[in-house]
């Protein structure tokens, strides 16, 4: 009997051409629109050596030293500049002038910067220049009271400079924020799946529906028909998220982590996460479908707005000014897994977020039998 409930519901269930569109088309279509979005973010924000001139002043002794001090900076794979040495200062500001440079020193007894707007790249030019100043300067007082201390090493020890502190990584992958927009999207297409938990449910109360109303007048008990119901939904679901994440992985290239099979496993979480989700909204609200619907979006986006899905600093603020949100919000914990996943070498905070889904469904799944088992029709 199982079986054939299973069967049937199933091919009720998959006939259901809106809802199919917005737990699997939508969310490709939507991850299609993300990468067009996002694709080159990265590189944006990569650092690129920063294109440069300097005027020199014809006094060997101011530059002999900046200049050496810019050879330094403007070599190898992880220079500083591209540097380039200009005739005459007016060569200088044609090339300014152009864009072929961002900015460019004059140098001499001071040091001067000459730039065409203010950026990025410019406040780093200005942070040399500074820096370059006060080591200077440092160096003529020292040099002044105390002449003996450039035959012991003094140049050399203003140039290497000391880090005191260590950076330590949390995994051997590269952090990347672009990812958090990816994972955020699946776990909204997981929550999404709250509509076929939602459907469910309505199809065993008499007095939602129709076929509800004959569902509950076929001699099979309701809590099988509604396993066998939730078993067809959850293969529906989990198998929309599979396709999702396959065209993620091979289609726009979206990285994982070298986890598969705990990648397969959070999907199944966070599938089973969204069926008990909607669910619980349509036993507990008696009203009809639509004010289910609106419930079950509204949830759904603002949990997906608070994990970072359209603001992504959106995720920091939230862990920083009201921590609980971040355990009591399903779309959070979904998207964090997979970002522990696929940065984190320890399995320590994978394990809190999916022990927390875990806990929800267990909540949800109770809550759900408790108030369908009490319901009971005068007549139908």
């Amino acid at each position: 009997m199982f079986a054939h409930v299973f069967r049937y519901r199933f091919k009720c269930l998959i006939r259901d051409k809106q809802l199919v569109f917005w737990t699997l088309l939508f969310p490709i279509l939507l991850a299609t629109f993300f990468y067009l979005a996002f694709m080159n973010l990265n590189d944006d924000e990569a650092f690129h050596p920063i294109d440069a001139a300097v005027v020199v002043s014809g006094h060997n002794q101011y530059d002999a030293p900046f200049k050496s001090a810019l050879n330094s900076v403007s070599k190898g794979k992880n220079r500083l500049f591209n540097m380039k040495a200009a005739s005459n200062q007016e060569e200088a500001a044609e090339w300014l002038k152009q864009g072929k440079i961002d900015g460019y020193y004059t140098s001499g007894k001071t040091i001067k910067l000459t730039v065409k707007e203010s950026g990025f790249n410019q406040s780093i030019m200005t942070t040399f220049a500074d820096q370059y100043r006060s080591s200077n300067s440092a160096v003529m007082q020292i040099a002044s009271d105390h002449p003996e201390a450039l035959q012991n090493g003094l140049l050399n020890d203003v140039g290497n400079r000391q880090n005191y502190v260590k950076e330590i990584s949390g995994g051997s992958a590269e952090p990347n924020n672009i990812l958090n927009y990816f994972y955020s999207l699946i776990a909204m297409a997981c929550l999404y799946g709250s509509f076929w938990g939602m459907k469910e449910v309505s199809d065993i109360q008499a007095n939602i529906t129709d076929r509800a109303a004959r569902v509950n007048m076929a001699p099979v008990h309701k809590l099988k028909a509604f396993i066998a119901g939730s078993s067809a939904a959850l293969v529906i679901l989990y198998t929309e998220i599979l396709i999702l994440l396959t065209y993620l992985r091979l289609g726009l290239n979206i990285s994982f982590g070298p986890r598969t099979g705990y990648v397969l496993l959070t999907a199944l979480v966070g599938s089973v996460l969204g069926l008990s989700f909607g669910a619980f909204i349509s036993a507990l609200i008696k009203k009809g479908g639509g004010l289910k619907v609106a419930i079950l979006m509204v949830v759904t986006m603002v949990g997906s707005f608070l994990s970072g899905m359209m603001f992504l600093d959106m995720k920091y603020i939230i862990a920083e000014y009201l921590p609980p949100l971040v355990w009591l919000n399903p779309v959070n914990l979904l998207t964090d897994a997979f970002y522990a996943l696929y940065y984190y070498d320890s399995l320590n905070r994978y394990a809190l977020n999916v022990g927390a889904m875990l806990l929800f469904i267990v909540l949800f799944s109770a809550a759900t039998y408790l108030i369908v088992r009490r319901r009971k029709y005068a007549s139908l």
